[in-house]
């Protein structure tokens, strides 16, 4: 895989637009001519590549003047990061993970699933995603043949434009997938809806075939997988999230789509990606450049100096630092770190005991002195603490900021479509059962756990437990627990599950986040999701 390491200034391109409106999801209007939503802009041949730059960058940056402000009026910066909002929502709100201020805003009621449509957590994620649906539509419409034409837009430029545009169209599918899985709906408009224009609503059935049209329509101008520059999304991007959809479609539009999930592995697993030397190399300060390069479909990119941001990894790396152990050196952040603020639940570090995963690489969990419950969520010396990610490379070399992290989070990765292909073919998909092994015992040989396992031992709770082994504290583990019908409901109760500290049944309106009251005001198309 020749994976080109420049890239499109996602790392050092600050964002150039600035926003008022953080309630019109979709209807945005621009403060003056000089952003990504000034027509003026595009007359300049060498601002298409900064602008479509700027779209990625709505998923690493909250505002243009430092990690703490904000481009969306009424948003704090804190609650509206793309990353971490997600991170908060497909983890915090599972069994893998405790936040120990319960006085930040929102934190409280997303852990022990008593969410309202007040929440600020909930506004930052539909308002942020909604955000790079605009840029995304407003580039798209820049970009017409007609417009291109009247400007006299170069053929070198032309060429370059055709990827962009492609790639504009993953982003915008991207974030109606996310809008598809957490909330059910979303507003729903392209670049042929005019700025501030009252925008209709689309359900999940017409959110999944235009995710899913989208994705097949744009392959052919995406650039092969694997070969794009470091950031930028391309053919496998696509696939990936194609194969997510379809794992998830009984979920979604009730209907088995298993063996296109398996189908969509298969070309993954062809297309020159391989599993990074080390499991810890895709949780490190240079995983843009170590082994992990090459098993890092789409990262969230975080830099120490040019993109500071309250981003997942800089969230999880100073927040894993324990109050007893005081170890943030070793990750390669100030001594304290945030002081104890994320943990693990019991249930989480239940799956890592028995002689199977002493040595396991993957189980970065630190348990002395600490007992295994956490009764009081204020107390931050209860409950294990893991330190997955670092502000650390590969050779030893911190990070260039001691509180914001260089290391990139891994939105999507191989070992997760080696997961995918073993869970699809199990659930009728095709493949092959010793090909779901392999890849699965793949992952253990990676982390040097000598436990591989057998075709007797491949089942669906397997799969499960592995996932969460593999990629917790990545952002699927709701998204997990909703398809193996476990999130609501009583049939898995974990530690706070439901505001109990050992875990009731939560309804089953839980699977799918209210809409913001902000929002319903915003658009008289949308309305609230039952039960809410």
């Amino acid at each position: 895989m020749k994976k080109r390491i420049k890239n499109i200034s996602v790392l050092s391109l600050l964002m150039i637009f600035t926003l008022f409106s953080c309630t019109d999801d979709l209807n945005i209007t621009p403060n003056d001519d000089d952003t990504l939503l000034g027509e003026d802009l595009f007359e300049n041949e060498g601002a298409y590549r900064q602008v479509i730059a700027g779209v990625y960058a709505n998923l690493a940056l909250t505002g243009t003047d430092g990690a703490g402000t904000s481009n969306i009026e009424g948003i704090d910066a804190g609650t509206s990061q793309f990353g971490r909002v997600l991170l908060y929502m497909q983890t915090l709100s599972a069994d893998q993970m405790i936040w120990s201020y319960e006085n930040d805003p929102g934190t409280r009621e997303i852990q022990r699933n008593i969410w309202t449509a007040q929440n600020p957590l909930i506004l930052g994620m539909f308002s942020r995603t909604h955000l790079t649906i605009a840029l995304a539509n407003n580039f798209l419409r820049e970009t017409t043949d007609e417009k291109l034409n009247s400007r006299g837009v170069s053929d070198a430029v032309r060429a370059d434009i055709v990827e962009y545009r492609a790639e504009a169209r993953l982003l915008r599918a991207l974030s109606y997938y996310y809008m598809m899985d957490l909330f059910g709906k979303a507003n729903f408009g392209t670049e042929t809806d005019p700025l501030n224009s009252v925008l209709p609503v689309a359900e999940t059935p017409q959110l999944f075939e235009f995710i899913e049209s989208e994705l097949l329509d744009i392959e052919a101008d995406l650039v092969p997988a694997g070969e794009n520059e470091y950031g930028r999304a391309d053919r496998g991007v696509a696939h990936m999230i194609l194969a997510k959809i379809y794992l998830n479609a009984e979920v979604y539009i009730q209907t088995d789509r298993y063996s296109d999930c398996l189908n969509y592995c298969q070309q993954l697993l062809s297309s020159g990606y391989s599993l990074a030397d080390d499991y810890r190399h895709n949780f490190l300060a240079d995983n843009n450049t170590n082994s992990a390069l090459n098993e890092i479909i789409f990262p969230i990119v975080s830099d120490g100096f040019t993109t500071q941001n309250f981003g997942p990894t800089t969230v999880m790396i100073n927040g894993s630092v324990g109050s007893i152990e005081v170890n943030g050196t070793e990750v390669g952040v100030s001594e304290g770190g945030w002081g104890g603020a994320l943990r693990v639940r019991r249930e989480f570090a239940e799956l890592w005991q028995g002689g199977d995963f002493i040595d396991d690489d993957r189980n970065t969990i630190i348990s002395d002195n600490r007992p295994i419950g956490i009764v009081d969520i204020s107390d931050r010396d209860s409950g294990y603490i893991i330190q997955k990610y670092a502000n650390v490379t590969s050779t030893g070399a911190n990070g260039i900021d001691q509180t914001f992290v260089d290391t990139d989070f891994p939105l999507f990765r191989l070992a997760d479509v080696h997961l995918m292909y073993a869970e699809a073919h199990l659930r009728g998909g095709g493949g092959s059962t010793p090909t779901a092994v392999e890849l699965i015992n793949d992952l253990r040989i990676r982390a040097n756990n000598p436990n591989l396992i057998s075709s007797d031992e491949l089942t669906l709770d397997f799969i499960l437990d592995e996932r969460s082994r593999e990629l917790h504290w990545e952002a699927h583990r709701r998204q997990d627990l909703i398809r193996y019908g476990l999130f609501t409901g009583g049939n898995y109760n974990w530690a706070w599950k439901g505001n109990g500290s050992n875990g009731i049944a939560i309804p089953s309106h839980l699977k799918l986040y209210p809409i913001p009251s902000l929002s319903l005001s915003s658009n008289p198309n949308l309305t609230q999701n039952s039960g809410y």
